[in-house]
């Protein structure tokens, strides 16, 4: 294998299946929800988003539901 190779004559494109692996978007989360996934992510070694999107994955895999009793 070369030790350097030439890649200025290599023309660039966008990865077409890029879009389809995850979508952007804005969610608004209070500071110590963020503050708790950020100590968990440094804990595991694992990017906090990364992390939100594993749990609720989870979640979603295991079809757990939302239990919640609102107080009159």
């Amino acid at each position: 294998m070369k030790t350097e190779y030439d890649l200025s004559a290599m023309k660039s494109r966008k990865n077409p299946y890029a879009a389809k692996l995850k979508k952007q978007m804005t969610l608004r989360l209070d500071p110590d929800v963020i503050a708790y996934f950020k100590a968990q992510s440094a804990e595991h070694g694992i990017p906090y988003q990364t992390l939100i999107n594993l749990y609720l994955r989870d979640c979603m895999a295991s079809h757990r539901t939302l239990n919640m009793t609102w107080s009159s």
